[in-house]
């Protein structure tokens, strides 16, 4: 699984394309169908990083092409069936994640708000302090305690003044049943900063550590030096300590060479999988590896270099993906995309990645962050619609 850099004139010629069919949302029956977006062939390598692989408004919003692993046999859903929409006034929302009694909570960014939906209302629990939001900074991902029942916390990553770091904070229902946010403790910091490139993910995996996804942080230099902070997953105790088991022993970094991560989902089998941002092409899903090398800033893709690991799809265009949130149900890889203005949905087979479908291309704007509901249904977060909103879908296979 090698990689080797290309000019854009080799670049182009061998990019395999197919044309996705857009697919709309039918008012009077709510549901909406997606088309296969490129044969499964190799994946082609990148360039230069550009403003096309930041997380900016705009882009085209026609479907396009993702290469894969053409081996996958698995299938991708019918049809996603829009259960609800939840006009709730949400302001640049960036991540959604569900406690125990089935109520919703999403961070926003700039607002660096707290806000729990339930029962289709939004109610301010609190404003996280110590956030300063600018750029793609602010109020990011969020990961509630794998021991919530018992212990309350909510973990939250977000922009300082100084860098990007992860507090928890104790959530409680007060005499009304309002939730109350306790103060903040900082558990882990110096994860650096910047307008741009800021990672912010977090979810707590089955092994119950926390996983961290950072970005560059535009420094270069950080993606390939194991000791730096930036491009990098982070495996971390509840308390911020590193993970035991680390492939750097007692270091945090458990993969490295990444761009910008800001999506962490893991599959029925308990295999890491990961979206990640492209400079002004090659946005990538990635299958972690413990201490795998990914390759940035040296390559992009899946060019098949020595001493690097391929992704398993990549989307040539940052204007059809720049992936976001990350969800996996039922073996399929949902992805909110938002240069591309669409959901991708990837099927997976074991540790291959069967062609990308498209759906909702252009009907809602730019999606945020994408995850699975008590009730199984798919939440999906627009950003930048001012006010944004929730899509509520049923997954169809």
């Amino acid at each position: 699984m090698n990689r080797t850099t290309a000019t854009p004139a080799q670049h182009f010629s061998r990019r395999v394309r197919a044309l996705a069919l857009a697919c709309s949302l039918m008012p009077a029956l709510a549901a909406c169908t997606g088309s296969p977006s490129s044969p499964g062939t190799a994946a082609t390598p990148g360039g230069t990083e550009q403003q096309g692989g930041t997380e900016q408004q705009g882009g085209t919003a026609s479907t396009g092409s993702g290469t894969a692993d053409s081996s996958s046999s698995a299938a991708t859903p019918a049809s996603l069936q829009l259960k609800e929409r939840l006009d709730v006034g949400l302001q640049l929302p960036w991540s959604v994640v569900f406690l125990p009694d089935g109520a919703a909570v999403i961070s926003e960014r700039d607002s660096t708000l707290l806000k729990e939906i339930h029962d289709g209302r939004a109610t301010t629990i609190g404003e996280v302090p110590g956030v300063e939001p600018g750029g793609e900074g602010g109020l990011l991902g969020l990961a509630v305690s794998p021991e919530f029942a018992s212990d309350r916390w909510l973990y939250a990553y977000f922009t300082s003044g100084t860098d990007n770091r992860i507090a928890r904070m104790k959530l409680a229902r007060d005499a009304g049943g309002r939730l109350t946010l306790g103060e903040p403790d900082v558990v882990f910091s110096g994860i650096p900063k910047a307008s741009t490139h800021n990672g912010g993910r977090i979810r707590f995996g089955p092994d119950g550590f926390l996983y961290v996804g950072t970005g560059d942080s535009q420094r270069r230099e950080q993606p390939q030096d194991t000791r730096a902070l930036g491009g990098k997953i982070l495996r971390l105790t509840p308390e911020g300590r590193p993970a035991p088991g680390n492939p750097f022993g007692d270091n945090p970094v458990y993969s490295y060479g990444h761009r910008n991560v800001q999506g962490l989902a893991w599959d029925a089998d308990g295999r890491l999988w990961a979206s990640e941002f492209g400079p002004d092409v090659d946005d990538e899903l990635n299958l972690i590896t413990p201490g795998g090398n990914y390759g940035w800033p040296t390559v992009t893709g899946a060019p098949a270099r020595s001493g690097f690991l391929d992704a398993k799809v990549v989307w040539p265009s940052t204007a059809e993906a720049s992936p976001s949130g990350l969800e996996i149900i039922d073996g399929v890889a949902y992805t909110g995309a938002l240069r591309g203005q669409r959901l991708w949905a990837v099927p997976l087979s074991g540790e291959t990645a069967g062609t990308p479908v498209a759906f909702f291309t252009a009907e809602y704007g730019r999606l945020r962050d994408v995850a699975k509901a008590p009730d199984g249904s798919l939440w999906v977060l627009s950003n930048n619609r001012n006010p944004d909103f929730v899509l509520v879908l049923e997954p169809r296979p």
